[in-house]
């Protein structure tokens, strides 16, 4: 884990443009953070180099291909279960994310689907894995992805 000590001013400021826009030329960046596009870009290359940046993706629209239920399903998982669920856990497509939490409960998994009764039967696959509990996402107040704002406190 690289410690905040380790990046500087300028990296920080790298950080925060390319959270607000990956798609970002060299050239503005540079422009930006205040060096030139090939000093930009390889700051760029080191920063992913210390895995700082993972990666660059499209944020996709899900509803409006098409998936319109959200849902957080907590399981319960005891000690013999706990393997085969983690083995079994690739296979849920519409699982986005899963959590292992501390607490009575062992994962919190986000799920987008396209109607309620595939959340039903994804439900049922949970069952002999631990007691699944289900909330459904009426609305998103506030949404934030890697929020530069963050990495003001570094």
């Amino acid at each position: 884990m690289v410690q905040s000590s380790e990046i500087d001013l300028i990296d920080k400021k790298i950080l925060q443009e390319l959270t607000s826009d990956a798609r970002i030329p060299f050239a503005e960046l540079g422009r930006r953070v205040g060096l030139s596009p090939s000093a930009a870009a390889e700051r760029v290359r080191q920063l992913e180099s210390l895995e700082l940046i993972r990666g660059y993706r499209a944020e996709i629209n899900l509803q409006a291909l098409g998936f319109p239920i959200t849902a957080f399903v907590r399981l319960t998982c005891d000690g013999n279960h706990y393997r085969p669920f983690l083995k079994f856990l690739p296979t849920l497509d519409a699982v986005q994310e899963c959590h292992h939490l501390t607490g009575g409960d062992a994962f919190l998994l986000k799920i987008v689907l396209s109607s309620v009764g595939q959340l039903e039967d994804l439900i049922e696959k949970l069952l002999p894995y631990g007691n699944p509990t289900t909330s459904m996402v009426l609305s998103t107040p506030l949404e934030r992805k890697q929020d530069a704002r963050l990495l003001g406190n570094l």
